[in-house]
């Protein structure tokens, strides 16, 4: 399978996938919990309050494991594994840009003061359990 191919399926799984686990790294162990995410081109970036647990540990350790697109069909359920740095990004245009009413059970809005989007950069993306091929990695 050629990149470019790679390429395009991983920003549909991205595009079509929204919800999926993130892992960060608490007291020197993995730590996970589900997450949602916007994409733009293969960044990724998700909303959270400065008053939780993953913004402490990605300020100690900034490297992140996602894993987007398991529809739990089992067998050949294409899904995404990334690897990624992240950094806490504060701008007022990217928190609007992510808003969406969903987010009004934990913020007040996106002027909220502790709302805070997670940046999340690629270092390493595999496209894996596509009809039971070997991962398929993308060159990031």
């Amino acid at each position: 399978m050629s990149q470019d191919n790679i390429r395009a399926e991983v920003e549909n799984i991205l595009e079509n996938s929204h919800i999926g686990t993130m892992a960060t790294v608490k007291n020197n162990k993995p730590h996970s919990r589900y997450m949602t995410f916007f994409h733009e081109d293969l960044k990724l970036y998700t909303a959270t309050s400065k008053e939780t647990d993953k913004t402490e540990e990605l300020e100690e350790n900034p490297y992140t494991h996602i894993i987007l697109g398991y529809e739990g069909e089992g067998f050949g359920d294409a899904y995404v594994e990334y690897q990624g740095k992240a950094k806490l990004n504060d701008s007022q245009e990217l928190k609007n840009q992510v808003w969406n009413e969903y987010m009004k059970n934990w913020f007040e809005g996106p002027e909220d003061p502790n709302l805070v989007v997670l940046e999340i950069e690629p270092i390493g993306i595999q496209l894996m359990n596509k009809k039971g091929e070997s991962p398929k990695t993308l060159d990031v």
